[in-house]
């Protein structure tokens, strides 16, 4: 699985800022060096790229399907395969598929199958709980009827997930749980995100002290920003290490309302982006089942738009190549910026920053070479192209 590779001719982004001229060394599936061109002229072995941008691989902290896959179906180790494989062509290296509100069998076997994923470093690198415990109000497209509060037994099993995988992240509503659940689970590893909930800005903030770390999808699903009552949105981008994950794709939020969030975001913790997305990324189908009820794509200017029966959204057809390019070309932001938002961030997010999200020595050699559309025209996995 570890590879070695010497890749020149693209401008080298390395998680913080660009490098022209420059040339990525990686040996045996690691970062060696960022060294000038000149350092490797005349060499056999480089592979030579015809302009664009290297970046580290991006890392998608919410993805519960693709490929024609939904990890709820069927959440088993091969599901998970199938879907990092299907957003790898995307740009995507590194990935938490994502369980959305299910029984507790299911949780128990995602759980089980995320351990062995990770085990292959084929771009799975934990698992994302969002749900049960969320708020009926809130619901979404969840099933409401499988939402419930945190027992005891919940507690002592998401710590025991949290020793076993690299990464366990978990998105709670704050009518679900207790400051003392959060913090038991917070001490045990566990990466939590308040979603699907209709807190108040107290509650989020009292539950942020006890060690929440992150907010789901901002703006989807949750108490909204108003003048005398700021809710989780207003506390979210209030509170300087809180992280938020944003659906970029034209249809969940507003540009106009991104662009204000983005602006508004106390740091050091920032807004970072997230697919949301389902089964029909990297696949031909138009439609498919979650919970027995049949979500349909409908068109839409960036990306289609997923949608149940009654019209509510259902996660999204987003990749995370098109939501780097509706950073830069809708809400204007920096090309630098909106890559951060697709790999640094995220890793800092998920604290796996050490060997994600960067391009430094010691570091995985997971890369993608963008055109200068930004549209992905290779990745490398462990310095191995894909």
């Amino acid at each position: 699985m570890m590879g070695d590779a010497t890749i020149a001719g693209a401008r080298l982004f390395d998680g913080k800022r660009f490098h022209d001229g420059h040339a990525l060394v990686v040996e045996e599936g690691r970062v060696k060096a960022v060294v000038p061109e000149a350092e490797i002229a005349g060499r056999d072995d480089v592979t030579w790229l015809d302009g664009g941008i290297l970046a580290p691989g991006f890392i998608d902290v919410q993805v519960n399907g693709g490929g024609g896959r939904m990890l709820n179906n069927d959440p088993s180790p091969q599901t998970m395969d199938t879907i990092a494989a299907a957003h790898r062509r995307y740009g995507t290296t590194a990935l938490l598929p994502t369980l959305i509100t299910d029984t507790r069998a299911v949780t128990e076997a995602a759980i089980a199958s995320a351990i062995e994923a990770c085990r292959t470093a084929k771009g799975v690198v934990g698992l994302h709980l969002e749900g049960p415990h969320l708020a009926p109000a809130r619901r979404g497209a969840h099933v409401a009827e499988l939402m419930r509060p945190m027992e005891e037994a919940d507690v002592e099993t998401l710590c025991r997930a949290a020793e076993a995988l690299p990464v366990l992240h978990v998105t709670l509503a704050a009518e679900q749980v207790t400051a003392e659940q959060v913090e038991r689970l917070a001490k045990g590893g566990v990466i939590i995100s308040l979603g699907h909930t209709n807190c108040t800005s107290e509650e989020a903030r009292r539950l942020f002290d006890a060690g929440v770390r992150g907010v789901t999808h901002l703006f989807n699903a949750m108490s909204g920003l108003s003048h005398r009552t700021p809710g989780l949105v207003g506390a979210a981008l209030d509170a300087g290490d809180v992280w938020c994950g944003i659906i970029a794709d034209g249809h969940h939020v507003d540009p106009l309302a991104l662009g204000v969030a983005l602006r508004a975001k106390r740091g050091p913790g920032r807004l970072y982006h997230v697919t949301d997305a389902m089964a029909l990324v990297g696949s031909e189908a138009e439609s498919f089942q979650l919970n027995g009820r049949t979500v349909r794509r409908e068109p839409g200017a960036v990306c289609s738009k997923l949608v149940l029966e009654d019209g509510t959204l259902a996660g999204s057809d987003l990749d995370m190549a098109s939501a780097v390019r509706f950073g830069v070309e809708i809400l204007g932001l920096p090309v630098e910026e909106s890559l951060k938002m697709a790999a640094a961030y995220p890793a800092t997010f998920l604290g796996i920053d050490g060997g994600y999200g960067f391009l430094k020595p010691g570091a995985r050699g997971d890369l993608v070479h963008l055109g200068d559309d930004l549209s992905v025209r290779r990745v490398w996995l462990a310095g191995r192209p894909q």
